[in-house]
């Protein structure tokens, strides 16, 4: 029996209503969604080509600072080349830093790789093939200094492995992510980008790496894995140069904001300009004053004091979050 993980993103749902009404914050995802001009009806009607699947790996690339695309596997979500990465490589000792995404260790173990949750990089196993970490971290925020994952990477290289860095939230602190040096020996790179554009149920994710394991990945992920509209969203949106810009500031002052929020509520442990990581002895109680209300953040069974939230899409949806807490 598979075991069942939580995620964020699922609001209770009851046959009464489809989810509509509540008030998502479980996820860390912008609440504002980049403007793209809608897709020609072309794009719906044919499978997607050469061209367009390139355009958009040309503009991503563009924005990670890539100059080679040969180092980018594009695929529906980075939840898919997540997943699909610990099958292609040979089995070994894994240390994954955590808390993280859960998903990360679920998917090496299945694979058949031995798993170990460490919480800091010294207490990596000694026989460590593979590393996986998230940076900035979910649900922490907590971050690592490039030339110090570099330099963890060439470790691994020399003992024929890989430090896997998942960057899915790096897009709001650009100044931490290692795309740029994608394709050196031993570093692979995942990439998000529904979470920065606001557009996750697009599911368009990217592997950047060594050309021999990206070539790897594009043959097991196969032909027209990402969808032509989707391409098409992502060639306008990396190109963007200003609206990036303008959102970064936004969703920092948006954070900025959600922070001061909650701050009456217990300790603000951690968090990125996506979201913020309460903690609070009381964190049972106001999830479920939260629900009652309609409110819907992630918590963590492994960590019951701690409540993490998403930004709220505007004044009404803050009002309605600083209102509930009150209550």
């Amino acid at each position: 029996m598979l075991t069942q993980l939580q995620h964020g993103g699922e609001p209770p749902f009851s046959p009464a209503g489809n989810g509509a009404d509540w008030l998502d914050l479980s996820t860390g995802i912008a609440p504002f969604a980049y403007p793209f001009a809608p897709p020609a009806a072309s794009a719906w009607r044919q499978l997607p080509r050469q061209r367009e699947e390139q355009a958009a790996i040309a503009a991503a690339g563009q924005f990670f600072g890539l100059n080679r695309q040969t180092d980018i596997c594009l695929g529906p979500g980075s939840q898919a080349l997540l997943q699909l990465l610990p099958e292609l490589l040979p089995t070994g000792t894994v240390g994954v830093l955590g808390p993280t995404y859960s998903e990360h260790g679920y998917r090496w173990a299945q694979a058949g790789h031995d798993v170990h949750e460490v919480t800091t990089l010294a207490d990596l196993p000694p026989d460590s093939r593979y590393v996986v970490l998230v940076n900035p971290n979910n649900p922490t925020g907590a971050v690592h200094e490039p030339r110090d994952l570099l330099s963890l990477a060439a470790l691994l290289a020399a003992r024929g492995g890989y430090l896997l860095v998942d960057e899915a939230f790096c897009d709001v602190m650009p100044d931490h992510s290692l795309a740029e040096q994608a394709g050196q020996p031993g570093l692979l790179i995942l990439r998000s980008f529904g979470k920065f554009f606001g557009l996750a149920g697009l599911r368009l994710g990217f592997l950047l790496g060594p050309a021999e394991v990206i070539a790897q990945a594009r043959e097991r992920i196969g032909p027209w894995s990402v969808n032509g509209p989707a391409l098409g969203i992502a060639a306008q949106a990396y190109g963007d140069a200003a609206w990036i810009a303008t959102h970064r500031q936004e969703l920092a002052d948006q954070a900025e904001q959600l922070k001061s929020l909650l701050t009456d509520h217990g300790d603000i442990l951690g968090g990125t300009n996506l979201f913020v990581l309460l903690q609070t002895d009381r964190a049972r109680d106001i999830f479920a004053r939260l629900a009652a209300s309609k409110i819907h953040v992630r918590d963590f069974a492994e960590h019951p004091t701690w409540l993490r939230f998403g930004l709220p899409d505007g004044d009404t949806a803050r009002q309605r979050l600083r209102n509930a807490l009150m209550n």
